[in-house]
């Protein structure tokens, strides 16, 4: 079946910028970009149940661009003016960068890792005598404390924000020929908005392994997968299977 038509499981470009409209260029198709999940702020009143204070940390470990933006929000909220000494530990650049929309970067102490929680611990180790503050989703699994306590680190965990399914009411009369997923949250979400879904002809493009799973336990067929060796990206792989198709 040639495909003519593709819906990206993802945020549209806020720079118009993607591999994907690469991709509808060069193969001449309708290329959509859509939420299935979608991040949400706990409010002020629920998060005054877990009886902590912002304002007690001198150090916030920083995991995801949602942990500052929910960080900064849930400050306001609680009226605390973030200190010029707070001290930032951010999983990677790109998270540390993103730390600009709110504070005037090159006058605060920021550290970052390259990748994991792992990479950022000598940093962590080397200000221990901080106490943290590790901002996170309510609906994540919680890969980062196990390694702080590990190293005798003085840290408590924030639940700011939650994933949560998208309403995808009005996509029900819409029908693409290929369907790409980077979660198990957006295979969720398709199930939770359309109990019903048959694939049929529909194509499922999957990125990584958990996805793959999750896709799997639904009953689903899995038609393009990445990361591989020979398609270390999504597009590439997509790309492969049109010209195969």
């Amino acid at each position: 079946m040639k495909i003519k038509s593709i819906l990206i499981s993802q945020p549209k470009p806020e720079n118009g910028k993607s591999p994907y409209y690469d991709l509808a260029e060069e193969q001449n198709i309708t290329v959509d970009f859509r939420h299935f999940i979608h991040v949400e702020g706990i409010d002020a009143q629920e998060f005054r149940q877990d009886r902590i204070e912002i304002s007690e940390h001198t150090g916030i470990i920083l995991s995801s661009k949602s942990a500052i933006d929910h960080y900064f929000r849930m400050a306001k909220e609680m009226r605390f003016d973030v200190p010029d000494t707070m001290k930032y530990f951010c999983l990677n650049e790109s998270v540390a960068k993103y730390l600009q929309k709110y504070i005037v970067y090159r006058k605060r102490k920021i550290f970052f890792g390259v990748k994991t929680i792992q990479d950022l611990m000598p940093s962590i180790i080397k200000n221990k005598t901080e106490k943290f503050l590790l901002p996170l989703s309510a609906t994540s699994k919680d890969i980062y404390s196990a390694i702080l306590t590990e190293n005798n680190i003085n840290f408590n965990v924030a639940k700011l924000f939650k994933t949560v399914v998208s309403d995808l009411s009005d996509l029900a009369d819409v029908n693409y020929d290929m369907l790409v997923f980077f979660s198990p949250s957006g295979i969720d979400s398709l199930l939770e908005n359309f109990p019903d879904f048959k694939q049929n002809n529909t194509k499922i493009a999957v990125w990584g392994s958990s996805t793959a799973t999750r896709v799997e336990k639904a009953g689903l067929r899995i038609d393009v997968q990445a990361p591989l060796p020979k398609y270390p990206s999504m597009k590439m792989a997509i790309e492969k299977y049109i010209d195969e198709a």
